[in-house]
């Protein structure tokens, strides 16, 4: 069991991702296949497992040789029934039975968890958590999502649905989200939001400044644009990542003043920006946390970039491993 490895999947809208993985979280090996989802995402998994049984086969290798697989998926993840539902970037609406199928194919035990709780299990474990106990991750992409570590354990809540921080509110009287709730986090923090509040401030900007031409121009713009513009001193690229900051401060001190975490990572997308948003984000938190959490609390950029997910999908394994061997 000592020498057996992992086999990490991170299932995207657009790429699967796989990855052989050692105990110690060494990636060994890694590729990646095209996500189809036509069909209503029905050649998903047939194509998982005919990726996993052909590297078997071109390595001579059987389901033995493995301690196990582990995946992140979007979605509601139903860890127990290891099934999948509401995944709607993967035209999965209905329940997926991804854990039958792959177990019962590959003959290589399968665990599977939300795509961000796994990712914020990867950080934790060898990137910017430290393997601390008490770590909460915030990815910023297309939208915003996230995963809580407690005492080294994924908060999973009462149906599987914690760490939705891409659902808090921080502005009660803020845009509509896709969830159908007012004033969420993703509407503003996402790489889509922040181009809209840029957008949306634009004209009202009391400053000529080159961004704020370039948006009411109508040149394309996306938020690598608008971040490098504020970090050439542009004042209108300033003024908007002070604005999106400070709601990522705020989501930050209530998380902090809830969790008392040692560290909130942020990663995704828009967390290439690095230390020029950690810092923000730092002093707005500072106005929103209680003083001795304030002092206590790091912000830290991810640092697995797009291998987050294949290594906290493999954690996953060690982590459900021990716990079956414990029982």
């Amino acid at each position: 069991m000592q020498n057996k490895n992992i086999i990490g999947v991170d299932l995207g809208g657009t790429t699967i991702k796989f990855a052989i993985i050692t105990r110690d979280g060494e990636i060994l090996e890694k590729w990646s296949i095209p996500t189809d989802i036509s069909d209503e995402g029905t050649h998903i998994t047939p194509s998982i497992i005919r990726s996993i049984k052909d590297y078997m086969e071109k390595n001579d290798l059987k389901a033995t040789d493995f301690l196990g697989i582990g995946m992140g998926s979007p979605g509601t993840v139903n860890k127990k029934k290891g099934t999948v539902i509401g995944a709607y970037n993967l035209n999965w609406k209905t329940e997926q039975p991804v854990e039958e199928m792959i177990t019962g194919q590959t003959g290589i035990p399968l665990f599977i968890d939300n795509d961000a709780n796994v990712a914020a299990l990867g950080e934790k474990w060898i990137g910017a958590g430290n393997n601390e106990p008490d770590v909460v991750f915030i990815t910023l992409g297309t939208g915003v999502g996230g995963g809580v570590i407690t005492n080294g354990e994924l908060v999973h809540g009462a149906i599987g649905a914690a760490g939705e921080i891409g659902h808090m509110t921080v502005d009660k009287h803020g845009y509509k989200c896709t969830c159908g709730k007012q004033g969420c986090l993703e509407t503003v923090a996402s790489a889509t939001g922040i181009v809209r509040v840029a957008k949306d401030g634009a004209a009202a900007f009391g400053q000529e400044t080159p961004l704020k031409k370039a948006i009411l121009d109508g040149e394309k713009m996306n938020a690598k644009k608008i971040v490098d513009a504020a970090k050439d001193g542009d004042a209108y690229g300033l003024a908007v990542t002070e604005e999106i900051s400070d709601y990522l401060g705020l989501a930050c001190g209530n998380i902090a003043n809830l969790l008392n975490p040692s560290t909130i990572v942020i990663g995704g997308g828009v967390s290439r920006a690095g230390e020029f948003l950690a810092e923000r984000i730092r002093k707005h938190l500072a106005v929103y946390a209680f003083p001795t959490i304030r002092e206590s609390t790091k912000i830290r950029i991810a640092e697995l970039g797009n291998d987050a997910g294949v290594i906290g999908a493999s954690s996953l394994v060690l982590t459900e491993s021990i716990h079956q061997s414990n029982k």
